[in-house]
């Protein structure tokens, strides 16, 4: 593949990009042309729901069986076919090694055999660029983006779309794990963190007090607020968490979302950047985006929120990063491998 002829052979509008995003346990697959969005295709896996978590093997098997049926799909909906494309994008890391293996492997073979670019991107700076998919609504740059999912907190510091410093993130577990665990320890089923939402809503914030660990500069940390859940509940008698519910969701999401938010104003603090945005999976939680949207009224900052559909994993986040790298000539070549841990 010669990358440099693909690469100026097409003006920044006729640029079409076909992502996929293959991290975990969704399966996506999404075309932009000329920074535009055009199609999202997101497959789930319900699989994983009996064992309280993700199995890697049987998400590799369920990426398998849905990646043709959905780059496909979302071919069809943006109304191109392989053909019309000038590169390939794919998720290279981080993720579970055996689903990132899938989907970086169809993008090779297809960008070998059309004769098109590769482009890798890394899974945590696309979910802050995700922010930028919205071309009527996005910010300005630089701007601050707290990331909260399952895998990583962080906040990111974005001074253009390919020059991005993660200012702090957590030592231990993230936002999402620990929404998840504690849901677990509530005996809902998984995904908990969802669930814990939607009760959260319907009870009093303030009925319960769990510890929030006091961390450095902008570091998190959410181990002792599991324990201190964990801890909490060993002392109650039979029936309480049923009687409780609601109440234990909101008080449980309260504190989380409070780490959250004063290490973000923090960070505003401490940079001076009140353009502000959210990302990652946990940016779904009805919770956070209400707190982020009174803390940006209160202190002047100017909010975005991505989409629903571009919080959790999706395959568009990965289709803008990669035209961005696409103008900055950042491609990769066929020996481009996955990597489950890998630092931006």
């Amino acid at each position: 593949m010669n990358n440099n002829i693909e690469q100026s052979s097409f003006k920044d509008g006729d640029i079409t990009i076909l992502a996929i995003e293959s991290s975990c346990d969704d399966t996506s697959a999404s075309i932009c042309i000329g920074g535009v969005i055009k199609s999202n295709i997101i497959a789930g896996q319900k699989v994983h729901a009996k064992y309280g978590g993700v199995v890697p093997e049987l998400a590799s098997r369920a990426h398998i069986q849905n990646i043709i049926p959905t780059v496909h799909e979302a071919l069809e909906k943006a109304s191109t076919s392989l053909h019309d494309l000038t590169a390939i994008a794919f998720t290279q890391a981080p993720g579970l090694i055996g689903s990132l293996l899938v989907g970086v492997q169809f993008a090779k073979s297809t960008a070998l055999a059309l004769n098109k670019p590769l482009i890798a991107v890394h899974h945590m700076q696309a979910h802050v660029l995700a922010n930028l998919i919205d071309i009527d609504n996005r910010p300005s740059f630089p701007f601050l983006c707290l990331t909260v999912s399952g895998g990583h907190t962080q906040i990111v510091i974005a001074r253009s779309p390919l020059e991005l410093e993660v200012l702090g993130e957590t030592i231990d577990d993230a936002a999402g794990e620990a929404f998840d665990k504690c849901a677990k320890l509530l005996g809902l089923p998984y995904p908990g963190g969802p669930l814990v939402d939607k009760y959260a809503k319907e009870g009093n914030p303030l009925a319960f007090k769990f510890a929030e660990p006091q961390m450095p500069d902008l570091q998190f940390s959410f181990s002792g607020l599991k324990t201190s859940v964990l801890y909490f509940l060993q002392k109650q008698d039979t029936g309480f968490i049923e009687n409780n519910l609601p109440d234990l969701c909101a008080s449980i999401q309260h504190t989380i979302i409070n780490i959250l938010l004063k290490k973000l104003n923090k960070a505003v603090l401490h940079t001076g950047i009140k353009q502000v945005c959210i990302a990652g999976g946990v940016s779904a939680n009805s919770g956070l985006r209400t707190g982020l949207q009174e803390m940006g009224k209160k202190y002047g900052w100017k909010t975005f929120i991505p989409a629903f559909q571009y919080c959790t994993d999706n395959a568009a986040m990965i289709a803008i990063t990669a035209h961005y790298k696409y103008l900055a000539g950042q491609f990769a070549g066929l020996q481009a491998s996955p990597s489950a841990r890998a630092e931006w």
